[in-house]
């Protein structure tokens, strides 16, 4: 019988019953032969559209679980494995375990076929055979079942030994009680009630006679749907709130698209440098010019580059405004800083400072799994008399220390524009390995001179990528799966808090227990 003929014969039994009530669903579907769940189902669509009102109870039986009805159905375990022997003769154990459930499953079988002395097993050096004991077996299991499912109580040891072979369990019925609900009809009951009011029901009046569906006023409604930081986002908080705690000014980095003069050339580096090649840069076609750059400034910049200054030779090569004016997206954010200490190197008196920036740059790079077009990097530079070698690593120290990296090793490197530099590996507490975290140097005085800095001023500077802690914090192996198009929406949802002080992990691990 269909849903619907049931639900007909559930307001059809309601209108005519005592009271208008259906005392017990349980009775009901029993006298007119239906399934219980069946006609559970049919109340619940009842109950949703207000036919009917429902009044919940529960109540604990003893029934036959789910192996029960298979033992009614086939017989016990022991008594198939009876079953399952010839009359005369014997079989192995390995051709039985493949009938009844696997060896481990036929070891409790046969053990409670002996403990009936149903079977006698024989054993040789590779094989053990079964063969019956008893000629004429009786299931005595399967009829103990039977009683139960027919109501009958069991003696207490009975049913405990039923209970543990998982044969019979105390099941808990679910039964409800039935009355009229205020849209109630035997004839209109399938009529769904309307959950909105239309401008169509408004135009043609229809909404004064339509049903509508009751507003619950005290459900919670759907969770609204927030915003998520991105685990860059987070990590770069982590990053500029240590850098402020460290005694660090923030410089504005809201420029994007920056020219080749700040970009490539205050910081010395030459105009046929291959990283300022198409193949590695980004040009803007239009604007493809800047306008603004300082002359005197521009002027000081050529000479230094054509003919040196301050015992440097320079680079001995024609210097071309076209070349310095051209606009690109910046390849790094060293361009910024060379903006702020060139604006130091204006005041008239000069006074030290610690500058930090974390944004975004762009490389012309061959996208893979560790490699992208857009990254974003940090940057920390000190300003200062006589600064040497030993502040810049006492320096980088001091930050790297703050998220939890005091083991550092100092490689030389090569930088166009700081002599000295180093890379700087960190051992990784979490990954147990070193790792590469960054690049450092001291700027060349071909680089400050220009900009008009008192003679001993000197600055260290370093950088880092914010992706590769952020990959680090979050095992994330393919960069393209932190930052672009491919990026895991639900990913960006679960992502905790960055935390990068291992003691501070520590205690809250302990506040968490």
């Amino acid at each position: 019988m269909s849903k619907e003929e049931v639900s007909q014969k559930l307001v059809d039994s309601l209108e005519a019953a005592a009271g208008h009530t259906i005392v017990s669903s349980v009775e009901w579907a029993a006298t007119h032969s239906f399934k219980h769940d069946l006609v559970v189902g049919c109340l619940k669509s009842l109950a949703a559209s207000e036919v009917v009102v429902l009044g919940k109870s529960s109540s604990t039986e003893k029934g036959i679980s789910a192996d029960g009805k298979k033992v009614l159905a086939e017989g016990s375990p022991e008594y198939k494995l009876w079953s399952l022997l010839p009359k005369e003769g014997e079989t192995s154990k390995t051709a039985l375990a493949e009938s009844l459930g696997g060896p481990k499953v036929l070891g409790k079988i046969m053990g409670e076929a002996m403990k009936l002395k149903w079977i006698t097993v024989r054993k040789d050096a590779k094989e053990q055979y079964v063969s019956r004991k008893e000629a004429n077996a009786t299931d005595g299991v399967k009829a103990l079942v039977q009683q139960v499912s027919d109501g009958k109580e069991l003696d207490k040891k009975v049913w405990d030994t039923l209970k543990k072979r998982k044969f019979v369990a105390v099941v808990t019925v679910t039964t409800w009680k039935v009355e009229k609900g205020p849209l109630f009809s035997t004839d209109k009951w399938n009529v769904k009630a309307e959950t909105e009011l239309t401008s169509d029901m408004l135009a043609s009046g229809s909404w004064k006679d339509t049903p509508f569906k009751n507003v619950n006023l005290n459900s919670l409604g759907a969770e609204p749907g927030g915003g998520h930081l991105h685990p860059l986002m987070k990590v770069r908080t982590v990053f500029r709130q240590l850098f402020l705690e460290l005694g660090y000014e923030e410089m504005p980095t809201n420029n994007f698209v920056e020219s080749s003069f700040w970009n490539f050339d205050v910081l010395f580096q030459p105009q046929s440098h291959p990283a300022r090649d198409a193949h590695d840069t980004f040009f803007l076609k239009e604007p493809a010019s800047t306008l603004s750059i300082p002359a005197d400034y521009m002027a000081r910049v050529k000479e230094m580059h054509e003919k040196g200054g301050h015992g440097s030779y320079g680079w001995r090569y024609d210097w071309e405004e076209s070349e310095a004016r051209k606009n690109i997206l910046r390849t790094h954010t060293t361009a910024v800083s060379s903006r702020m200490l060139y604006k130091i190197g204006q005041q008239e008196v000069f006074t030290p400072k610690k500058y930090f920036s974390i944004d975004r740059v762009f490389r012309n790079e061959t996208l893979d799994a560790t490699h992208l077009a857009e990254f974003h990097q940090i940057e920390g530079l000190i300003a200062d008399y006589d600064l040497t070698l030993a502040h810049l690593i006492g320096a980088v120290k001091q930050f790297f220390a703050r998220i939890g990296i005091v083991d550092l090793r100092f490689k030389p490197a090569y930088n166009p524009y700081t002599e000295p530099s180093m890379e700087i590996f960190g051992y990784h507490p979490t990954l147990k390995k070193w790792v590469e975290l960054g690049n450092s140097g001291m700027f060349r005085p071909e680089m400050l001179m220009p900009m008009g800095l008192p003679e001993g001023v000197r600055v260290i500077a370093w950088g880092l990528s914010v992706e590769r802690p952020t990959m680090i914090k979050y095992a994330i192996g393919n960069i393209r799966d932190l930052l672009g198009h491919k990026v895991d929406i639900p990913f960006i949802h679960r992502s905790p808090i960055a935390r990068f002080n291992p003691e501070e992990e520590k205690d809250e691990t302990k506040e968490t227990e």
